[in-house]
């Protein structure tokens, strides 16, 4: 009798719309420990991803405006490359960038952190959306 090992689950890409709050972030932290956690990631690499995801939710909704309904789209998926975060906003009047805050600020550090965490990090934006990429490596 032949025993197969158990496969993890597919890597299926997860959309998430969620209120434009600062809320929002706490949720999306859950949904993407529990999936990270189901496909085996865990440690120091899922805290990475949880930091990321909050600081780019934070992000959007301090500096932008929520998509036409009112909300705001977090979105990953695994793959070769590593995972992809994505969290999509209405835009701002300004490109996000990477600050370099002195110790003493209470901001600015955002995309700092997700400089250092992530692989690379880079931004999509159109007239009516920014959508803002973190690719971080996992094993």
């Amino acid at each position: 009798m032949t025993t197969l090992s158990p496969q993890p689950p597919a890597s299926e890409p997860v959309t998430l719309a969620l209120p434009f709050s600062a809320e929002s972030a706490a949720v999306a932290r859950h949904q993407l420990r529990d999936w990270l956690a189901g496909h085996g990631a865990g440690g120091e690499r899922l805290d990475d991803a949880r930091l990321v995801v909050s600081e780019l939710v934070g992000n959007a909704v301090r500096h932008a405006r929520p998509l036409s309904d009112d909300t705001l789209r977090v979105e990953w998926d695994r793959h070769d490359a590593g995972l992809d975060i994505a969290v999509t906003d209405g835009g701002s009047v300004s490109s996000p960038e990477r600050l370099d805050a002195a110790v003493s600020d209470l901001a600015g550090r955002g995309l700092a952190i997700v400089d250092t965490l992530a692989s690379r990090w880079w931004v999509e934006a159109t007239r009516s959306r920014t959508t803002v990429h973190a690719l971080l490596t996992l094993p």
